[in-house]
């Protein structure tokens, strides 16, 4: 049995499209399986599959044109942030009363502020939460839109963050 499987697997591997290759990785695809180990055919492949599959990186990749997957994904940055203020609305909230935590250093790397500039990006959100979220109706498409206008308008993070939607998507 286990003869069998392992004859299915080479013959497998024999009828793999080679178009995966002239797109700059190898067979176990893009991601960071294939940034780490490479486009070389060889049993490395086995390792940059597992890596893209125990990190995920491939599914994100594929989705935003990132980790060698091209640059012509499905989500430009912009609509990133939009999904992820939306599916993380109320711990976003929370975290800039607080300013800090988790989401809000995720938050901050997506509009590119260097790790050091985190924590002058939650002060912010902390200082003028009453602006960024005015009220109960704020939507988070009104918070993202509030954000941006605050980054854009202070003195170091409109430097060291790339604030600018068409520059980016």
């Amino acid at each position: 049995m286990v003869r069998n499987s392992l004859v299915v697997f080479t013959a497998s591997l024999f009828l793999f499209p080679m178009s995966a290759f002239a797109a700059g990785y190898g067979t176990a695809g893009c991601g960071l399986g294939s940034m780490v180990i490479g486009s070389e055919r060889g049993p490395e492949q086995i390792f940059a599959a597992t890596t893209n599959g125990t990190s995920g990186s491939q599914t994100f990749g594929m989705t935003s044109g990132t980790s060698n997957c091209g640059d012509h994904g499905l989500l430009n940055l912009s609509q990133e942030r939009e999904i992820f203020a939306t599916e993380n609305y109320t711990s976003l909230v929370k975290e800039m009363a607080r300013g800090k935590g988790e989401h809000l250093n995720i938050l901050a790397s997506m509009y590119h502020c260097p790790a050091a500039q985190h924590q002058a990006f939650g002060a912010l959100t902390q200082q003028k939460f009453n602006d960024i979220v005015p009220d109960a109706e704020t939507t988070p498409d009104i918070l993202l839109s509030q954000l941006e206008t605050l980054l854009g308008q202070h003195r170091t993070l409109s430097k060291s963050c790339n604030i600018q939607l068409s520059a980016l998507d």
